[in-house]
This record gives structure tokens, C-alpha cells and sequence, in this order.
């Protein structure tokens, strides 16, 4: 059963260019962790990779994955989403877009002129199974 954000880790998801930490499982059953950006659709969480990184592959070997939301200035404030990724290519370049716009103010190519050369883009949908933490 999925489970839902709080109202305040909504807010801050909407409102700030919150960093997060995501946790995938490598093909050694050890830990593998990636700073990211995110939004949110819903009670879902939507991140941008590409192709063939090291967190897509471990995702699609296997989706289970945690998402440390952790404010920069409120260190004892975070919130961790435990969940399921699903991945599809589609819409993949207006999210990373939208996400570097949020971070940035830029469009992403204006922001990383090298990224003309990234691989195709995937959009990251974390469903959560559980949600813990003071946010």
C-alpha cells in the first residue's frame, strides 16, 4: 500500500530547490548513493537520470530505493521515503527541464552546455511505501 507525504515535506518540495540523497541497491547488495534534484507529482516523487548511470541500472535490476529529504538549513529536519522506482524515457527532457529551472533558474542545456551530449534522459517515479522522519 502507498503511503503519503506530509503536508510540510509537500510544501517544502513545492516552495525550495531541496537537495535529496538517493539510495539505490548495487548488483553486490551494497548501498549506492546519489545527491540529487526532485519534485514531486502527487505522493510521488519524480527524479532525472540518464541512461546507463550506475543509479538507473541499479534501479532497473532492481526498483526498491530510499530518498533522504534533508533541508540545508534545518540539519535535524529530514524526511526519508522508502518506495518503489519506475522508469520511462518519456518526458524525460521537460523534467530535467523543470527540475534545473527550479534549481537553477536556467533551462538545463543553458545550465550544463554539456549535457548536449548526455545520454537520453528518464524520468524516476518513487512511489512510497513508508515515510518517516520529522518532516
Amino acid at each position: 500500500m502507498a503511503a503519503t507525504l506530509s503536508d510540510d515535506l509537500k510544501k517544502l518540495l513545492d516552495d525550495s530547490p531541496v537537495f535529496a540523497t538517493v539510495a539505490t541497491v548495487q548488483p553486490d547488495g551494497s548501498p549506492q548513493l546519489t545527491v540529487t534534484w526532485l519534485t514531486r507529482d502527487g505522493d510521488d516523487l519524480l527524479i532525472s537520470t540518464t541512461v546507463g548511470r550506475r543509479k538507473e541500472t541499479n534501479m532497473r535490476r532492481d526498483p526498491r530505493v530510499t530518498v533522504m529529504i534533508n533541508p540545508h538549513n534545518a540539519p535535524y529536519t529530514y524526511a526519508e521515503v522508502r518506495g518503489t522506482a519506475s522508469l520511462t524515457t518519456e518526458g524525460g527532457q521537460e523534467l530535467i527541464n523543470e527540475l534545473s529551472r527550479k534549481y537553477t533558474g536556467k533551462d538545463y542545456a543553458d545550465f550544463n552546455p554539456a549535457a548536449k551530449d548526455d545520454a537520453e534522459r528518464v524520468v524516476v517515479r518513487v512511489t512510497p511505501r513508508k515515510v518517516v522522519g520529522s518532516i
